[in-house]
């Protein structure tokens, strides 16, 4: 295979040594590098001394093409690791065709999501490509036959993506697969103050923790991310405030499960969001991510005042998955229907106007028509304005694939059936003539509008008046559809302007200093 290295090492321990230089070390340790001045030679015809041979390989002169799947803490990983190739040279590229190596940073949730992945490799491989494998693919399953041969970095390590990177380079391939730890109690993963390259440079997704504290009998992501990990929580304020410093004006709290947070600290996500909230300057918004029913029940009351707060989207993404408290008892889901029901009731009631967002999985091993209509009659009663409908796919290695499975006909056609009612309501046709106060941060998917989000997270286009980029604008709903409103900006309302910086530009390195920025410069 043209991609295979020449050499195969099981672990790059066996080529760096805890002797060596880590990346972080060595990245602003530059400054001391004083640049020589060459004389170069006189002679038309005799290569200048800056030049290398072409047969040469010089680790950090690259094009690097990284193509992320998955979750937002997937695509916080891949910023990270953008970010320390980029700060030690490499050239990140949005051209694949171009670049010497990709970097694969895989999904592993969904199996079209693995044969995306397992197909990108194909064909780095037929293009003659340098490949390094990250995500929760290559950790969960490393000696997969599709990918032997390749360079692998586990989750755990994306701190050390410059040093499997250059080995790679060099015609080695080698594994990273290791845990962090810290006196034998398991750390949240990477540092969260490493350079990293926003994919819009007003959103900063933050993971707070990684690994989770369930069983779910259906999830591959567990073997890759284990058990629950909680960064502390004032090194989650630091890299909130080194944010908004950089202009961003948007966070995400990401995690496997953001509810579980702090349960392995002493301490629980109400206590880290008041403390992220003291830090959010007027006119930036705050976004949690996904919760589990049963670790948000404890702290419904201190959540509901949270979601009330002016700087928190008024918005909670809670995973159903079925209305069927069998078919919850097989997936291991450690909650019943009424528990999701008392969740949601309570923060409805006490967040007036808040969007609950959910996860369905049609045909789960061992569901009914009956199990599959109490699902209908929940959507039905609730009529969620955000719904992920997933068709179960059994992953190799979880117990649901040892279950006696639905039909594949079966499976696909309740998909449908739930997808045809979900398209049959439309949430936001009653706030049409509301006036909305939006903040736009970025542009949308056909180019056409800029995309902004109210109080509850609804998605408002906006028309593509740069001077409301990143900004808060007051619009007039004039417009709805299933997933989004339209918005005209209020003629005398004056466009917001949060009390941040300006942001970074797009591709720029994020937690350089403009001393140390030029200093890479230089070097480069």
């Amino acid at each position: 295979m043209p991609a295979a290295c020449d050499s195969l090492l099981e672990d790059i321990e066996d080529i760096v040594s805890a002797q060596d230089v880590k990346p972080h070390d060595r990245q602003f340790a530059r400054k001391n590098v004083v640049p020589k001045v060459r004389k170069r030679s006189s002679q038309k015809n005799v290569q200048a001394d800056d030049d290398p041979p072409s047969d040469s390989i010089i680790p950090g002169a690259q094009k690097i093409w990284i193509r992320t799947w998955g979750c937002s803490h997937n695509n916080s990983d891949g910023e990270y690791m953008a970010g320390q190739l980029a700060s030690y040279g490499y050239k990140i590229t949005e051209n694949a065709a171009e670049a010497d190596l990709w970097l694969l940073n895989s999904c592993t949730v969904k199996s079209p999501a693995e044969d995306h992945f397992r197909n990108s490799i194909k064909k780095a491989q037929e293009d003659d490509k340098k490949v390094v494998l990250a995500g929760c693919v290559p950790q969960a399953q490393p000696r997969q036959d599709y990918l032997k041969g390749l360079s692998i970095i586990g989750v755990q390590q994306i701190d050390r993506v410059v040093e499997v990177v250059e080995e790679t380079i060099k015609g080695h391939s080698v594994r990273l697969l290791g845990q962090k730890k810290d006196n034998g109690k398991r750390l949240g993963g990477a540092r969260l103050d490493l350079p990293k390259i926003r994919k819009n440079p007003l959103i900063e997704i933050i993971s707070i923790n990684t690994g989770c504290l369930n069983a779910c009998t259906y999830c591959k992501t567990k073997h890759a991310r284990g058990d629950l990990a909680s960064y502390p929580i004032e090194e989650l304020v630091d890299r909130a405030k080194q944010s908004f410093q950089e202009g961003v004006c948007e966070i995400w709290l990401t995690s496997e499960d953001t509810g579980a947070y702090g349960r392995d600290i002493g301490t629980d996500l109400p206590t880290l969001l008041w403390k992220l909230v003291e830090v959010i300057p007027e006119g930036a918004m705050l976004r949690l991510g996904m919760t589990n029913p049963p670790y948000i029940l404890e702290h419904l009351e201190e959540m509901a005042k949270i979601l009330n707060h002016p700087r928190v989207y008024a918005f909670l993404h809670i995973p159903v998955q079925s209305a069927s408290d069998s078919i919850l008892m097989d997936m291991k889901r450690e909650y019943c229907v009424a528990d999701f029901k008392r969740v949601v009731d309570f923060l409805k009631e006490k967040v007036p106007g808040i969007t609950i967002a959910t996860d369905i999985i049609c045909g789960f091993p061992g569901e009914t028509d009956e199990d599959f209509q109490d699902t209908m009659k929940l959507v039905e009663e609730y009529r969620f304005p955000s719904l992920f409908i997933n068709q179960f796919y059994p992953r190799p290695g979880t117990p649901a694939a040892k279950m006696h499975q639905v039909p594949a006909l079966v499976k696909k056609q309740r998909t449908k059936d739930l997808s045809q009612l979900f398209h049959s309501y439309n949430p936001y046709d009653h706030k049409v003539g509301e006036r909305q106060r939006v903040l736009v941060t970025e542009e949308s998917f056909d180019c056409q509008f800029y995309v902004a989000h109210n109080q509850f997270y609804e998605q408002v286009l906006v028309p593509k008046d740069p001077e409301f980029m990143g900004k808060m604008v007051e619009v007039d709903i004039y417009e709805a559809g299933k997933h989004f409103m339209k918005g005209r900006p209020v003629s005398d309302a004056n466009v917001f302007t949060p009390s941040i910086t300006r942001p970074l530009a797009k591709g720029e390195v994020s937690g350089i200093t403009e001393e140390k920025y030029a200093d890479f410069c230089m070097m480069g």
